[in-house]
């Protein structure tokens, strides 16, 4: 039995074809809750049909949704998963032994991405270190569009075991959120230098290049690998480029 009890909570749409497996590998939660923000197929009766509690609300962008799920949970301590992702067996059961110890507010581990087949485990790709067990009572999602994150006031502790992540998107489509993303991401940024803007869209997916692919070995993951970081290299470029046209629109429309 968990130390204490846990609700687990995923916000979905249209995720008729991930759903279950990502239900079925939380059964050791006491309370799953899935917010569902409008699907058109069976992702309502899936989760139902599991055992979950289903509530509506709209669409509220990434962090908000996700905090609006965390508040209407049952428990305070709350393990935040994604309907294409799985918790391994390992790491429920290092969430079941450790989950509510005294002197611990949250809990990160690793992810394990798939990507074009295969399950990366070098590079950018992992570990992934990712938050998503904690108390709500000691910490929150960030209200941030994209790339939302739990901010947590307190310890945070590490578990062992894999948050596996099945990622159906063909390569087409990943880069279509890639897109939208650095979009966000550039929208969001705060105010730089245009030396500083060149600079960075210029050397950073370098760097990063050079991170990820040998320092972090990410060569090990073979063909796989060296698209993943190719792209998180391109999406460094673009977001400063993005953020270069800002500027040069702001400087035209002073003049």
């Amino acid at each position: 039995m968990n130390m204490v009890p846990i609700s687990a909570v995923i916000i979905a749409l249209n995720e008729e074809a991930r759903l279950r497996d990502c239900l079925m590998s939380l059964a050791f939660c006491e309370d799953i809750l899935v917010v569902d923000s409008g699907s058109t197929d069976a992702t309502v009766e899936i989760a139902r049909s599991c055992g979950a509690r289903v509530l509506h609300q709209a669409w509220l962008g990434f962090g908000a949704q996700k905090q609006w799920a965390v508040e209407h949970a049952n428990h305070d301590w709350v393990l935040c998963v994604d309907a294409d992702e799985r918790v391994s067996e390992q790491l429920a059961e290092s969430i079941v032994l450790h989950c509510g110890k005294p002197g611990l507010q949250a809990y990160r581990f690793p992810r394990c991405n798939l990507f074009l087949g295969r399950y990366l485990r070098h590079g950018e790709g992992y570990p992934d270190w990712s938050l998503r067990l904690f108390d709500r009572r000691h910490g929150r999602w960030s209200e941030d569009p994209v790339h939302e994150k739990v901010i947590i006031v307190g310890k945070v502790g590490t578990l062992k075991g894999d948050l596996i992540h099945d990622s159906a998107d063909s390569l087409y489509h990943y880069m279509q959120k890639q897109n939208r993303y650095t979009t966000l991401q550039a929208e969001r940024q705060g105010v730089m230098t245009k030396r500083g803007v060149v600079w960075s869209m210029v050397f950073s997916p370098f760097v990063r290049f050079f991170k990820f692919y040998f320092v972090r070995l990410g060569f090990l993951d073979g063909w796989p690998g060296f698209i993943h970081i190719l792209i998180g290299c391109l999406n460094s470029f673009f977001k400063y480029a993005k953020i270069y046209e800002q500027q040069r629109q702001q400087k035209l429309a002073s003049q």
